[in-house]
């Protein structure tokens, strides 16, 4: 009773209302002083997180993120610079010091051996790069870059082994022969130049400002490196939040940064796959917070980068792998297994895996399950379900798609499995000895029987049958064999009279666990061989907007197997889809000659608005002559010819050494010369002139690459060549004979020779 007369009492009534009114006054505070909803966010550099997040920032620093990039020093430089010399293609370079100057002996772009100053250092483990700056030339640009900006950046092939501690040359693959300076390929070429190829995702807020008009970058960035924002989004409001006098988050905006965690996956995963995926740019500004797939366009399985099962093949940088997986599927993120600041894996060994998957105890990490000896290389978890292959010849990498090896798959189908990648090697003395120290791992075997080695490819398919039936032997009856969307996809490219149902089924499957990556695989294999079915189930797909934006936007691109009024009809109303992806690929269906034509004004008006957004996309990479090349093709088909006729030619200034622009605006000059253009002919003839060297430069360098051959051929055709065109047209022809297009440009071809008259040999001179 005591305590209930206390609780009367009128001095605990006045504390009890005092306090009330001071929290309450704090929260009328809190909430009248809110960041607006529409405040947006910019970036304030890693020495504004530090103070607040010592021990994230302490973890972080040494990690591969914090060494992405940095300014050539001696902390910073691992390779030897004290007068190393290397040598490759019949030349010697050499790395010296000139005081604290870091140089390079090395072929510049003018094919003169020169000396460079190396500016940054590119990466840190297994590799480090080196990189030089290019000044605008001042008698093209006279004005230097401004402060904070910097220029063009190339990126050398000269590389630093950090393990074996070693100097390499990183060969482009497939090139075996030396790269001549104006080769896109060599150092100093637009394939290695950082803007274009690497800064993204080496630095935090990297703005590449190319300005194509004058042809120079004024690149900047806020950290050199991958730092907190690059992760966390920009964290000017973070800031301002934590420097409230205020127990709260702002109501608004919460604590102000990308949300990476809470119950979706989604957040995290979509703010690693800005860098950790390959795909094409669709914006750029992407920031943490944002929806992956409205900046991106994540490649899709094709058979250059991954095998038909969605193994990896070509460098993937794992997301495109990982959304394959059931452990996507059920909402596992990447901090689950490596922590988020140190990037190193949480756990040693199998733990890293049995972590998790260890229930009942003892189930995995056992002889029982995968059939190995303990301590062997076949009883860790990785090497069975995280296969991998080494890239720039020192970069081990692991298949994320955690799958479990199917050599019946293989046997089949021609798939790699984890099996056969260590038994391979059981049968290497059946291997003729000069050629085995290039089998090195798995993958060379495979690349070897690709490019048409018999003897390998018979060793890899008795391998996989020996794996095969190894399986049989363990499980029995017992043994799994679930549906794999890799067969469908498998039987599509081969030509199996399975593929196209296989394919439409896989398509059409909306079980949670088919990957939408796998899924929009299948549209676009149907969408090449103009399967009218896929256009069919297409029209539910593209409409439905629960659909995954993969599978939408691959859908569309099956249309084209419709007549131009169907395709009106149906994509029309996704030129205002709120979703980037599938608003483009509408615009860019509707933008081709035959559907634009049935298009009235409004409609045509609608699609030209739409392709401003496509241009929008394809500037974003302006500094690529093919961003050009593609705008201009996309105005020719729509009659836009002025403006086509300038984005070709900014192509070709651009890119000097890129082929096809000079082809296709020959071809525009034709069409003009026919309409009574006088001077369009000589044009045109003066641009096939200097295309042709540059087409037999691209089909030695891709000798097994069909459509290279293919354009080759055509561009002897026109120039006269008969029989070096006929040549180049066999040979893409047997590349892929399934191509329609070069088996009738072959038949043409032959009637055209067999049709010219033969020379006739001269009567002999009479006899005397």
């Amino acid at each position: 009773m005591a305590s209930r007369r206390w609780h009367r009492h009128p001095i605990f009534l006045t504390l009890v209302a005092t306090a009330a009114l001071g929290i309450g006054g704090v929260a009328y505070s809190y909430f009248g002083s809110a960041i607006p909803p529409d405040a947006k966010a910019s970036f304030v550099g890693r020495s504004s997180c530090i103070e607040c997040h010592r021990d994230q920032a302490q973890t972080f620093t040494g990690s591969h993120h914090d060494l992405a990039m940095d300014l050539a020093t001696d902390e910073t430089v691992l390779g030897d610079f004290n007068n190393a010399q290397i040598e490759h293609d019949g030349m010697t370079s050499r790395m010296f010091r000139d005081g604290k100057r870091f140089m390079v002996h090395t072929e510049g772009e003018t094919g003169k051996m020169e000396d460079f100053e190396v500016k940054y250092v590119f990466g840190v483990d297994p590799l480090q790069q080196y990189m030089i700056e290019f000044p605008p030339n001042p008698a093209q640009n006279p004005k230097p870059n401004a402060e904070g900006e910097l220029p063009r950046i190339q990126v050398l092939r000269l590389s630093w082994d950090t393990i074996n501690r070693r100097w390499f040359y990183l060969r482009p693959p497939d090139v075996k022969d030396k790269l001549a300076p104006e080769d896109p390929l060599h150092w100093t070429g637009i394939a290695q130049r950082w803007q274009t190829m690497c800064a993204d995702c080496h630095s935090t807020n990297l703005k590449t400002a190319f300005d194509a008009k004058e042809n120079r970058y004024h690149t900047t960035f806020t950290d050199i490196d991958v730092s907190c924002e690059a992760c966390h989004g920009p964290g000017s409001l973070h800031v301002e939040i934590a420097n409230r006098k205020s127990p709260f988050w702002d109501r608004n905006h919460g604590y102000g940064l990308a949300q990476l965690k809470g119950e979706s996956s989604q957040g995290q995963l979509q703010a690693c796959a800005q860098c950790h995926s390959r795909r094409g740019l669709l914006d750029i500004g992407f920031t943490a917070d944002q929806n992956y797939h409205d900046f991106f366009d994540l490649e899709l399985l094709q058979p250059d980068t991954y095998y038909a099962d969605g193994q990896i093949k070509d460098e993937v940088y794992v997301y495109g792998s990982f959304v394959q997986s059931k452990m996507y599927h059920k909402g596992i993120r990447c901090s689950d297994c490596h922590d988020p600041h140190s990037l190193k894996l949480k756990h040693p060994g199998n733990e890293t895996c049995t972590s998790c998957h260890q229930h009942p105890a003892g189930k995995y990490d056992v002889p029982a399950h995968h059939r190995h000896a303990v301590g062997t290389e076949g009883a860790k978890c990785v090497n069975c379900h995280m296969p991998g292959r080494t890239y720039m010849d020192v970069d081990f990498r692991r298949d994320h798609s955690f799958r479990v090896p199917r050599p019946d798959m293989s046997v089949r189908w021609g798939t790699p499995n984890a099996c056969s990648s260590c038994h391979v090697n059981d049968s290497i003395a059946k291997v003729p000895e000069p050629q085995r120290a290039s089998l090195r791992e798995y993958a060379d075997w495979l690349n070897a029987a690709e490019a048409g080695d018999a003897k390998i490819a018979e060793i890899l398919k008795a391998t996989d049958k020996w794996c095969d039936e190894a399986c049989d032997k363990w499980y029995g009856a017992e043994r799994k064999r679930d549906p794999h969307f890799g067969e469908a996809i498998a039987a599509l490219r081969a030509g199996d009279p399975t593929g196209v149902d296989a394919a439409l089924a896989l398509a059409a499957n909306r079980d949670p666990m088919t990957p939408a990556i796998a899924r929009a695989t299948a549209l676009d294999g149907l969408a090449q061989i103009g399967q009218p079915q896929a256009a069919k189930l297409s029209e539910t797909l593209i409409a439905d907007p629960t659909e995954h934006v993969l599978v939408r936007a691959a859908a569309i691109r099956t249309l084209r197997a419709l007549s131009p009024e169907a395709r009106k009809r149906l994509l029309i109303p996704r030129l205002r889809d709120e979703l980037r992806l599938v608003r483009r690929e509408a615009a860019q269906i509707l933008s081709e000659p035959d559907a634009y034509q049935v298009l009235n004004p409004n409609e045509r008006t609608q699609v030209d608005l739409a392709m401003r957004e496509v241009q929008k996309t394809l500037m974003a990479t302006a500094d690529r002559g093919g961003a050009h090349l593609a705008w201009a093709s996309l105005c020719e088909m729509r009659g836009a010819i002025s403006e086509a006729v300038g984005s070709y030619q900014t192509a070709i200034r651009i890119e000097p050494n890129m082929a096809g622009p000079r082809t296709n605006l020959a071809a525009l000059f034709d069409a003009m010369a026919e309409r009574g253009d006088p001077q369009a002919a000589a044009q045109a003839e003066a641009l096939r002139n200097e295309e042709l060297p540059l087409l037999a430069r691209d089909a030695q360098l891709a000798p097994n690459n069909a459509q290279v051959q293919y354009r080759y051929g055509l561009a002897l055709y026109l120039r006269g060549d008969l029989q070096g065109a006929l040549r180049q047209i066999e040979l893409a022809t047997k590349l892929d004979p399934k191509a329609d297009e070069f088996a009738l440009a072959l038949k043409l071809l032959r009637e055209k020779i067999d049709s010219e008259p033969k020379p006739t040999k001269p009567d002999p001179p009479p006899a005397k």
